[in-house]
């Protein structure tokens, strides 16, 4: 068994950028673990992510979407270093750990429907690692630049490994015309290490423009043209499961439509944090927690 310690994937690096072929399965449960079919564990381990129709109901994304309301509107809300607001138009564009902050979101982050399939990918019992909502509004909403996940929560947060599956439930409809996610499909499979030291408090920027750890253009080039690019529409009330290390990103949303999301990261109790591989200090808990205490 590799030393947790051990770094499989350095980044944040001098030099050029590179590829590392992935050490991790993709797929660490079976069929009888949970309520994904054989097909299901396969296309994921294939493509990275798996859409997941209908995951919740029309009632309760109108239930999320009520209190992603209030919690917008709520003055102490928005001054929380919790909040990301965004530059240009002064609208809330991230609220993290909102399974602290709102039972409403508590109940979800820990309902079967979503824990459950999360553990059976992962193998194990799970504890959240990162849980936020995001807003992209209408005539403004921010991008988000390609990257992957797993490089920011390796370097800063201590990740030891690629054991970890996010979830993104949409309370909109998402069109190809209002910033939905983009996946590269298979590119789970190679690890991009980055370039650039880890400034101190780098999430302080980072929440709201990324510079350290983003990836080569020339890799992602070469990605793009070997992978190609999915683009994630879907109705509310439907999700995405994707892994950790998918290259992904968003458009900026000029539409009149707006685009919101609750973003659950699930992590394998037998993959909890250590010290941040490329970072000076880890960052805070509400980004990623050292609380491993199973979900569900």
């Amino acid at each position: 068994m590799t030393d947790p310690l051990d770094d499989l994937y350095p980044t944040r690096v001098e030099g050029d950028a590179s590829e590392i072929a992935r050490q991790d399965p993709v797929v660490w449960g079976t069929a009888a673990d949970g309520p994904l079919d054989q097909g299901l564990l396969d296309g994921f381990d294939r493509d990275g992510y798996l859409l997941l129709e209908d995951l919740v109901t029309p009632e309760e994304v109108e239930e999320f979407r009520a209190e992603l309301r209030r919690l917008s509107a709520d003055p102490a809300v928005r001054a929380d270093e919790r909040t990301v607001v965004e530059s240009s138009s002064q609208q809330v564009r991230t609220i993290f750990e909102v399974h602290r902050t709102s039972e409403v979101f508590a109940r979800i982050a820990r309902d079967p429907r979503v824990v459950g399939r999360a553990r059976q990918v992962l193998g194990s019992d799970v504890y959240l690692h990162q849980s936020r909502v995001n807003l992209k509004p209408g005539f403004g909403g921010g991008d988000f630049a390609w990257h992957s996940d797993f490089e920011t929560w390796h370097a800063e947060d201590g990740l030891p490994r690629m054991r970890t599956v996010s979830i993104s439930i949409s309370l909109t409809d998402n069109y190809s015309f209002n910033g939905p996610l983009m996946i590269m499909p298979g590119t789970h499979k190679t690890y991009v290490s980055c370039t650039g030291r880890t400034p101190n408090d780098n999430y302080r920027s980072s929440l709201v423009m990324q510079n350290a750890g983003t990836p080569d253009e020339d890799i992602l080039t070469r990605m793009a043209d070997e992978h190609g690019i999915d683009v994630l529409a879907g109705t509310a009330g439907s999700a995405v499961m994707f892994d950790c290390n998918c290259m992904h990103g968003s458009n900026g949303n000029i539409s009149p439509y707006a685009r919101s999301n609750i973003f659950l990261v699930y992590n394998s109790v037998e993959n909890t944090a250590v010290e941040p591989f490329a970072a000076p200090r880890p960052r805070p808990e509400f980004l990623g927690a050292r609380d491993f205490s199973p979900v569900g």
